[in-house]
Order: C-alpha cells, then structure tokens, then sequence
C-alpha cells in the first residue's frame, strides 16, 4: 500500500500531517466508529452517500480488494465498472496519501523463499519453537538493533516484554550482544530460561561436531528478570546494568517487540527521561489497551488539535490486518461472510434482550459450513440465551442477502484505520521530537506476516547519514 514516509518529512511537515489526519479521522469518524455487528442493527449502509452506495454495491470481494483498497492481484489492471463519486475515490486517495507506508524495501521475504515455514536467514538452533512470523520478526528487528548498538556504542540492550524470549535470545546468543530481558510474567520467563539452556546444549553440541567453527569468547545468555513495568513510573530494575556491563558510564538501548498498550509508551518515558537510555527501537501493538488518558496522546501538539480524540473503537480499528484481509478478498473465501452472519445475531438478540448489545460471542467452528439460523442458535447459546427462540428464517436471509454490502462496509473502514495508526505514531514522533530526541519511524516487516510493521528508532544525538545503515534492504 501507498504511502507517506516519515523520514522524509520534515518537523514542521510531520506537524501539518497531524493537522490532516486529525480532520481526516473527523470527517470519516462515523465510519471509523461502528461496529460491523451494529450492520443490520444500527442501519450502517444507510448511513453511507446514496452515491457511494451505488458504486460499491454489487461489487464481489476481489473487487473490493482491487478497486477499493487498491491491491490488486499480481499483473491485474484494476477496471471500474462505473464511475465512482469524487467524494469516495477522495477518500480512497486519502487514506492512501495520509498514511505511513507500510511498505519495507522487499516486496517477499527472500528468507522464505525454499520453504514458507523455515527462515533461511536463522539457522536451525535459532528456529526451534519460532513460527515463521516470529522467525521473521526477530531476526529483522534484532539486527536493526545490533546496527543501532554499534552506532550509538550502547553497553546493554534491555528487552522489554519479552514474553518466551526469542528475541532476546537472538540477539545475545545469536548477535553477540549483552541483553536483559524483563517480562511480567513468572511461567514466561521460566519457560525462556529453559529454551536458553536449550539452545545453548544445541549450540555446544554443533561446534563439537563442527571444531571448525569458533566461537570466540563465552557464550552469555539473556539475564531474565520478573518485572512489570508501570507506564506511569520509572522502573529501576530496567536501568540497572548487569555485572557484565560497564558498571559506570552504562549505556542502555531499550526495544520491544511488539509492545502491548502502555508498555510502548512507558519505553518511550524512560527514554526521555532517563540520560542511561541512549538508543530505543520499539514496535508497538494493541493501540486498544492505551490508557486514556495516559496513553495518547503525549506530543503537546496533538494533544492541543481539535479532533485529536481517539476512542476505544478507532483505536480498535487501527489493529487490523488490512494486507491479510485484501487477500481474503482476493481468495472469496466463505470465511468471509462470518461478519455477516456475526451482525444477523446481533439483530436476533436485540430482539430477545435490547439491553444486552454486543455480547463477545466465543468462536463458532466452520461458520462457513453452517445455515445462517444455525449459526444464530448456537450464538444465542453461547451468550446464555435460548437457543430454541423463534426465529425469522426469512429475515435471516435477507440479511445473509446483504454479505457483500457488509464485507464493503467493513473494507471501508479498514482502508482507513492505517490513519489512525499513522496519527498515534506521529504523536510518538513528535512527543520525542519536542523534547529535542532524534526519531523516525521505518517499515521493518513484511505486513503480510506482521502487520503491526513500523518500527521507532530514536536516538539522543542524531545519526544523520549513518541513519540509512538501517534501512538496508533484505537480501
């Protein structure tokens, strides 16, 4: 997908784009804000132009996928069938312009090239218990780290939130660097120091077979510490540098993969405030479970925007896997219809109890498989009500009459929730940038296999053309 890139946007660019998104998100907040279970309920197409209607209506989802959110199949020439309203193809352009490219500097994973489920990149020690999505994940993030250490000449890299540890083994068994990883959770962290010892028996046991590899110097594996992080304090187990590092003079590079919520923003706060930490690169994720407020916005700037409010539902949105989803447009699969079938429910249990709205319905197995009113039963169940109450089975298949309009809806609100990401980072940015830090934002990624792909780099003193060493492409 299109885009803007942050680096080439200067600090007085990135604010005006905060200006635009800000009145973008605004304009288009009716959209952003439903509920596609509240389809049928709430009257969501009606609530579109009668212009836009007519151009959407009727199109299949490779059509969608191709002409809306502009990703078409490889070699395909998108064709409308009509000629759409400036209005809508203004918001499709956008959606596209105002957003941060996603796009990194590889079209495919080369590392997957022979086998979609083994990085080619990782050797096989490195690979055990890993998917390939965290295969990927760890190894690109982990090396823009160790690129980062060198620049900055940071002593310690600190992970945080480091969940099993993979990549906190990577970069200390794989790339040499000394690293403390905190995690919340006791039977996480006891589950990554047994996949430590783990591979360090495998790493032992390969240079006995092979004595021409050496390995120069001890081996250290991650120090891991039971920790949660409080978005709103400094901790200062988090500082603290380990017997292996310098015990003065520590300088500290703090990342996240993947960083829930406030966890993202607490990394940020202890960059900011504390002179140790000299190098983060955090990607974020979860933008739902922000404290609010708290959480966003932090720059000064957004914060004094009028439409800078993002509630829980736009901040929701903005998790979405839009690449995934154009490719099960591509593929119309009948797993697409789930959110038809999710909004038929909705109505069915407004009628049985109006005061109960958008009850979490537990997953129904092969909904694909099933009539609409089976699957209303068996949600009706699932939310504690008779499973037995008359139905409308008529009404039903209207409504299932209607999957496309609802997959349209949804597709709609999809190609512009990458502005509501675009608008939290920014404030990332531009909360670092006012207190005088160096930041960019960068495409590490595939989206296709990770779609929380924007990596922040921020650094105390700018790295001016050294910047681009971490932008190398995959090779």
């Amino acid at each position: 997908m299109p885009g803007v890139s942050a680096r080439r946007l200067s600090h007085e660019e990135r604010r005006q784009l905060a200006v635009n998104l800000t009145r973008v998100v605004t304009l288009y907040r009716s959209i952003l804000d439903a509920y596609i279970i509240e389809f049928f309920t709430d009257n969501l197409w009606g609530t579109l132009p009668c212009s836009w209607q007519e151009a959407l209506d009727g199109l299949n989802p490779p059509q969608l996928a191709t002409l809306l959110l502009g990703m078409p199949r490889e070699g395909e020439v998108a064709r409308y069938r009509s000629v759409w309203p400036l209005t809508l193809l203004a918001l499709k352009s956008t959606a596209y312009a105002l957003a941060f490219t996603r796009t990194p500097g590889f079209q495919t994973p080369s590392e997957f090239l022979e086998n979609p489920s083994q990085s080619s990149r990782l050797t096989a020690p490195f690979r055990k218990h890993v998917r390939p999505k965290k295969q990927h994940e760890i190894r690109r993030l982990g090396e823009l780290v160790k690129k980062l250490s060198d620049l900055t000449g940071c002593t310690q890299v600190v992970d945080v939130g480091s969940g099993q540890g993979h990549l906190s083994r990577f970069m200390s068994l794989g790339l040499g660097l000394t690293v403390k990883s905190i995690e919340g959770d006791q039977r996480l962290v006891e589950r990554a120091q047994r996949l430590d010892q783990e591979l360090l028996q495998t790493l032992e046991k390969e240079e006995k077979r092979n004595p021409k590899v050496v390995h120069t110097g001890p081996r250290h594996p991650p120090h891991h510490v039971v920790r949660w992080v409080d978005p709103t304090a400094l901790c200062e187990e988090l500082l603290l540098p380990l017997e292996t590092s310098p015990q003065s003079g520590a300088r500290l590079l703090l990342t996240g993969l993947h960083a829930c919520g406030d966890l993202s923003v607490a990394l940020l706060r202890h960059f900011s405030r504390c002179p140790e930490v000299v190098a983060l690169a955090s990607v974020g994720c979860c933008y739902m479970k922000l404290s609010d407020p708290g959480g966003y916005p932090l720059s000064q700037w957004v914060a004094g925007l009028p439409g800078c409010e993002l509630p829980y539902r736009l901040r929701e949105g903005a998790c979405h896997a839009l690449e995934e989803y154009a490719e099960r447009l591509q593929r119309a699969g009948p797993s697409l219809r789930t959110h038809c079938y999710r909004a038929a429910l909705e109505t069915v249990i407004r009628c049985a109890q109006p005061e109960l709205r958008r009850p979490g319905v537990q997953g129904i197995p092969r909904v694909h498989e099933l009539k609409i009113e089976e699957y209303v039963q068996r949600g009706l169940q699932r939310v504690g009500l008779d499973p037995h109450l008359p139905l409308n089975v008529a009404a039903l298949r209207a409504h299932q009459a209607q999957e496309n309009r609802v997959v349209a809806f949804f597709s709609l609100a999809l190609l512009l929730a990458p502005l509501v990401e675009t608008l939290i980072l920014l404030d990332r940015l531009l909360y670092l940038q006012e207190q005088g830090f160096h930041a960019e934002l960068l495409p590490i990624f595939s989206p296709k296999l990770s779609p929380r792909n924007l990596v922040l780099v921020a650094t105390k003193g700018p790295l001016g053309e050294a910047f681009s060493l971490l932008e190398t492409e995959d090779s």
